[in-house]
């Protein structure tokens, strides 16, 4: 299935020179709304579609009842919570430090990328691999344009590297012991109801299963210890051997495998 660019509804310039940096980004051709609604673009071209709006882009993939579009989500309060001298259960689980280098395999809508990347500072590095190509432009754009007051989530936003790849592939090409902590956060196999800002994401983003080859290069790849979150009743850390932080009246717990 394709995807096709239209601006929205009423466009503006603005909207109309997104529409040509998303097209020149994907490849992806640019077609005219003339006041269609996204349902008849679609069926029109028989084609996903992508809105440059005046502020934003968002994705309407066929069948989603709403659209993908970037937002820090539960980052912004996470990060007030830091700011305020309070704890994250990201950074105790990748005991991450100043100075860190942190690689996020699944970045979706980075909000724990955006915790990372405040946590490692200017000293450290963060890197976001996501495989889909719509998703991970939309979250790069989002990352560096989205408006907000708050310095600190400024900063932490545009500090991180967001790289188009599939994971395991992007890890087969870096070198043995050359990121401190690598994070894998795969789509909980059962939804979450409170977290339905996720909707979206788990309809339009690549979703795949843990494997002892991500495990393995993973591994290999860190410094320090490998990441994993996933939902409670969750069989992958039994099955690949991370040490289950539990994390009492949460629907998730984190896992590790430290070097």
């Amino acid at each position: 299935m394709t995807t096709v660019i239209t601006t929205a509804g009423r466009p503006d310039g603005k909207s109309v020179l997104l529409a040509e940096y998303a097209q020149r980004a994907l490849g992806f051709r640019i077609v005219p709304r003339n006041k269609k609604s996204i349902l008849r673009v679609q069926q029109e071209y028989n084609a996903h579609v992508l809105v440059a709006g005046k502020n934003r882009f968002e994705f309407f993939k066929i069948g989603m009842e709403k659209p993908f579009f970037f937002h820090p989500n539960s980052a912004a309060y996470r990060l007030k919570r830091l700011l305020k001298g309070g704890i994250d259960p990201l950074i105790e689980a990748c005991d991450l430090q100043q100075g860190d280098e942190f690689l996020d395999c699944t970045l979706g809508l980075a909000s724990d990328s955006i915790i990372a990347s405040y946590k490692t500072g200017n000293s450290g590095r963060c890197i976001g691999i996501e495989a889909d190509p719509t998703v991970a432009f939309i979250t790069k754009y989002g990352l560096q344009h989205y408006l907000t007051e708050s310095d600190a989530l400024l900063h932490s936003m545009s500090s991180i590297e967001v790289v188009q790849n599939d994971a395991i592939d992007y890890l087969k090409l870096q070198r043995a012991n050359s990121m401190d902590v690598v994070y894998i956060d795969p789509m909980f196999h059962a939804p979450i109801e409170e977290s339905s800002n996720f909707t979206p994401l788990r309809q339009a983003g690549v979703h795949s299963n843990l494997t002892e080859e991500w495990v393995s290069e993973a591994y290999r790849v860190c410094r320090k210890r490998v990441v994993i979150k996933a939902h409670y009743d969750s069989i992958v850390f039994q099955d690949f051997g991370f040490i289950r932080e539990e994390r009492p009246n949460t629907k998730f717990h984190f896992g590790h495998l430290n070097k």
